[in-house]
């Protein structure tokens, strides 16, 4: 599983870090050379939207475990923005 965390550094003021998003991706083919993931993201109220918290979650599939995690992240990312919100 790749577990990815985003935090925001408000004017590079590590005192000021906090998480405003998170993302797991789960490999659900048994790591077959062409596989498969889940992806769960949760995401921190955001004033400047005026959003809440929420979640969603959603699938990749066929993804060519010989490219870079830069590759599946960018699907997951490219997924997860079709996904449907849970606001909580």
């Amino acid at each position: 599983m790749l577990a990815i965390t985003i935090d925001l550094v408000p004017g590079g003021y590590e005192s000021h870090r906090r998480t405003i998003g998170s993302m797991r991706i789960a490999n659900r083919s048994d790591l077959a050379d062409v596989s498969d993931y889940s992806v769960e993201i949760m995401e921190a109220a955001n004033a400047l939207t005026g959003g809440g918290p929420r979640n969603a979650a959603c699938i990749v599939e066929r993804h060519d475990r010989r490219q870079s995690v830069w590759a599946l992240l960018e699907k997951a990312c490219a997924e997860i923005l079709k996904a449907e919100f849970v606001e909580l």
